[in-house]
């Protein structure tokens, strides 16, 4: 903690895959004055100082479906879904997940130029392996944060010495070097942003549990995982899963990955002392908070995945909330 920064309240949110192609997409285009989130969402979000997000599609209007046999699905948002992010009040968006290259390079070099023009950071993706694993640091005040973002599928999205791509990491094998040196080296407060796993499975994979303890070995101040579409557990400062924030995905009955959290993290000084949820509910292609049996049911759901690692989960003034000693 740094002198200047001590005693400083800062908070920043975080939200899950954010998907704005395909049906939100059209619906952006149709209706470009209309947000997909619920301004009594976007009223919480803009309490908070900063907002990173997990954005699981290209923003471009170039390119052909990356040729991979068997991929079923491939997202692009209109170049609009860059202006809509930062309406919400997005500051940073991770791009190293299975779609940021769904149709192809030139698609991700456009991404990269709308997020730009919009204001927003990026890390995870880019022209080249290099600018692919360059951290984001975002600044508030006294507050710097460090954003470190990593795949670990598909391995054919990887960036290369001289090809676009994403910051890849076969986190099965471990961690590797320079994604430990890029959370050492940071220097202050840093959030890890890996996407792993599979999708709709609601327990972290013994890899990934492995993967988030290196993580946080390395130096990272907190871990927040993505991928699965559906919440999991938090473990000390690991946040395996942040579930979805917008789609338009099929629902499933048991997983309900149309219920999820939006989460808040709450620093004095660099140091993280709580951890917040609020409670959403995904309609198709339209997120909102969610309401009755239905913030209930994510309440529940979260208390025994998060039981399940030793964490306890308390209900205080509409969100759910872990709190964290200096130490933990």
């Amino acid at each position: 903690m740094t002198a200047q920064s001590r005693g400083a309240s800062t908070t920043v949110a975080l939200l899950g895959d954010t998907m704005l192609g395909r049906r939100v997409g059209e619906r952006l285009d149709a209706e470009p004055d209309r947000l997909p989130v619920a301004e009594e969402v976007i009223e919480q979000l803009g309490e908070a100082d900063l907002v990173v997000a997990n954005l699981e599609c290209a923003i471009s209007e170039r390119g052909e479906p990356f040729a991979m046999p068997g991929k079923p699905f491939f997202f692009r948002a209109p170049p609009l879904a860059a202006e809509v992010l930062a309406r919400i009040g997005v500051d940073c968006v991770t791009l190293a997940n299975n779609h940021a290259l769904d149709f192809g390079p030139d698609a991700l070099v456009d991404t990269l130029a709308h997020l730009d023009k919009a204001g927003i950071a990026a890390t995870g993706a880019g022209e080249d392996e290099r600018s692919a694993r360059q951290p984001a640091v975002l600044h508030r005040g006294d507050f710097d944060l460090t954003v470190v973002a990593v795949g670990d599928h598909p391995a054919e999205y990887a960036a290369g010495p001289d090809r676009p791509g994403i910051a890849y990491a076969p986190l099965r094998a471990g961690i590797p070097d320079w994604l430990a040196e890029a959370v050492a080296g940071a220097g202050g407060p840093v959030l890890a942003s890996p996407h792993w796993g599979p999708n709709m499975v609601h327990e972290p994979l013994a890899y990934v549990r492995a993967a988030g303890a290196a993580l946080a070995g390395a130096g990272a101040t907190v871990v927040a995982g993505h991928s699965a579409h559906v919440l999991q557990g938090v473990a000390g400062r690991v946040l395996y899963d942040l579930g979805d924030f917008l789609d338009d995905y099929t629902t499933d009955p048991v997983e309900r990955n149309d219920l999820g959290l939006a989460f808040f993290l709450t620093f004095e000084g660099d140091v993280p002392i709580r951890l917040e949820a609020v409670p959403l509910r995904l309609e198709y292609c339209f997120t909102r908070l969610a309401r009755g049996g239905e913030s209930a049911v994510v309440a529940e759901r979260f208390r025994q995945r998060c039981a399940a690692f030793g964490t306890e989960v308390l209900a205080r003034e509409g969100r759910l909330v872990i709190e964290w000693s200096p130490g933990a």
